[in-house]
């Protein structure tokens, strides 16, 4: 069995059993300050006031912003061993106790090249969890998946955009808006798509259960 897909028509999914699709990057994963922690070794900062990247790493001696394409080879850099982030606040423990009742897949916009890490990642936290890497709007994958386990299935992301589009293909799939890191809450509107914004996976994880159990 392999430990990351390219395809949803090849995660293994037990079609009896309701399904949890969950983002990595700050749904799983703290991204942010792992990012910050990289760029603090270079002698950058990330300015958090608004939500992006590019135009937002500085030099941390003058505060004059990167080029983007300065922007943009650092990122490919963190990404390409990214293996040591922490896990979001009481992702483990939710995670823990949402195992028994469904399977969980992570859905995550990286590259096939990005996988091995992120797996080994995943793996140090403990989440042995098969890992599909996606490219832009993330509907298409969270439909193929749903069609292929029992109902209910769950969708967990940060990115707005990402409920818009599995509300548009996967109707029936039930999304939640969470956002990991607390200093990116104020930034992030809610997603209308989505059935609830969670604070934290401790909400999160209630919901899901009381779903489950309705």
């Amino acid at each position: 069995m392999s430990d990351f897909y390219v395809a949803a028509q090849t995660v293994p999914l037990d079609p009896k059993r309701p399904l949890l699709i969950v983002d990595a990057d700050e749904v799983l994963l703290r991204f942010v300050a792992g990012l910050e922690a990289f760029l603090e070794s270079r002698g950058l900062v990330l300015d958090l006031s608004s939500y992006r990247l590019h135009g937002n790493v500085r030099m941390g001696s003058t505060g004059e912003a990167l080029l983007d394409v300065e922007v943009s080879a650092l990122l490919e850099e963190f990404r390409s061993e990214l293996d040591s982030l922490e896990a979001v606040d009481h992702a483990r423990s939710a995670l823990s106790e949402l195992a028994p009742l469904l399977q969980i897949v992570v859905l995550s916009n990286i590259t096939p090249n990005q996988a091995p890490a992120r797996v080994r990642n995943l793996r140090r936290l403990g989440w042995a969890l098969p890992l599909l890497c996606n490219s832009g709007p993330k509907g298409p994958a969270v439909a193929a998946l749903a069609r292929r386990a029992a109902p209910p299935a769950f969708f967990v992301d940060d990115i707005g955009q990402h409920h818009r589009s599995a509300a548009a293909h996967a109707p029936d799939v039930i999304c939640i808006h969470l956002v990991g890191d607390d200093r990116l809450k104020p930034l992030l509107a809610t997603a209308p798509e989505a059935h609830l914004r969670a604070e934290d996976w401790r909400e999160a994880s209630a919901f899901i259960r009381a779903r489950l159990a309705g």
